[in-house]
């Protein structure tokens, strides 16, 4: 500033001859010295925009690990959870294939009452009856073959005193 003030004050005594001249040496003078910082702002910008940029690139890629990191983290999650829920699923689903498979052998029994055939207690209980009746005929047979040889020797005597004596 004060180099500037010289100047300006050496210009005066030489420019005092022409009445424009002080004006025009002024102007000029703010026009480089704002030409000249332009440039100065330019090249600083230049080196701070190198430096602002490999910052700006460092923080990306550590925002970019947090990140992904953090993604990996909500995936492992929801992967967990889906495994349990997977594998808790045969439990939740196996009461409605039970009722299922009860609701259809409810309506195939009402349909074979309808038509007139017997239900499985129905056959059960008869199966049961034809065996007690099995067991009943079998010990009357074992009772008659034990009184079989008896049998003929007193029809024998019957008929010998039926006949008088023969």
């Amino acid at each position: 500033m004060v180099t500037k003030q010289q100047r300006t004050a050496g210009r005066r005594s030489s420019a005092a001859d022409a009445p424009g001249a002080e004006f025009t040496g002024t102007i000029r003078d703010s026009a480089q010295q704002i030409w000249l910082a332009g440039l100065g702002a330019f090249s600083k910008a230049q080196e701070e925009g190198s430096k602002v940029f490999e910052t700006l690139v460092k923080e990306g890629v550590t925002l970019q690990r947090k990140t992904q990191a953090a993604a990996e983290d909500k995936l492992a999650g929801v992967t967990r959870r889906m495994s349990e829920m997977a594998g808790d699923w045969p439990g939740k689903a196996a009461p409605p294939w039970n009722q299922l498979e009860s609701l259809f052998e409810q309506r195939v029994a009402k349909a074979l009452h309808k038509l007139g055939l017997p239900s499985r207690e129905e056959l059960d209980a008869l199966g049961a009856r034809i065996e007690a009746l099995t067991q009943t005929v079998q010990r009357l047979q074992d009772t008659l073959e034990q009184q079989a040889p008896a049998a003929p020797a007193a029809a024998r005597r019957r008929r010998t005193r039926k006949t008088g004596g023969e």
